[in-house]
């Protein structure tokens, strides 16, 4: 007889309205903040926590790196792939409901990302090395890098966690980005 009563009461508007608008009213405040008018909201993306590597030295083939903070040292995976970019664009017109699209090509550079998932927002000491195809070193490098946390849905959204970046320049140079 209970159970009925709690069904035939939760079918009943009022009765129902009473039981969840605090949820909704909770939901709404807490998601990710109050949304103004005329804003986008916070999503769940999130970021990727690690170090990116771009290369454009032309024998490059493999990298390693090692990361350390606080007498902890990690070698994540770092693979090496084909960088490349946008060269043309075309767009059907303006419209929302419109499309574009693009044509890349291949840079000659390659790129790749070690993720680090705890990877502090504070200095880092790094060394890098980029390999040729015969295993050989090209660059051997130890370099100090700031991580920075990242904010994927903008600066008034919870932070997707840090990040850092190398550039290996066709030279040889590294240099933090």
């Amino acid at each position: 007889m209970a159970a009925r009563n709690l069904i035939t009461d939760a079918l009943r508007p009022r009765s129902m309205w009473r039981r969840i608008w605090p949820l909704g009213a909770l939901l709404l405040a807490t998601g990710c903040g109050l949304v103004e008018a005329g804003s986008a909201g916070c999503t769940l993306i999130g970021a990727a926590v690690g170090v990116s590597v771009d290369v454009e030295h032309p024998d490059a083939a493999s990298a390693t790196i090692e990361v350390c903070w606080d007498g902890t040292c990690a070698t994540p995976l770092l693979e090496l792939y084909p960088s490349s970019r946008a060269v043309e664009t075309t767009c059907t017109g303006t419209a929302p409901e419109d499309s574009c699209g693009a044509r890349s090509e291949p840079t000659g550079g390659k790129h790749g990302f070690a993720g680090l998932p705890r990877l502090p927002a504070k200095p880092v000491a790094v060394t890098l090395r980029v390999l040729d195809q015969s295993g050989s070193s090209l660059v051997d490098r130890n370099i100090t890098l700031t991580p920075e946390m990242v904010y994927p849905n903008g600066p008034n959204c919870p932070a997707g966690g840090p990040q850092a970046g190398i550039s290996v320049g066709a030279d040889g140079s590294v240099t933090e980005r």
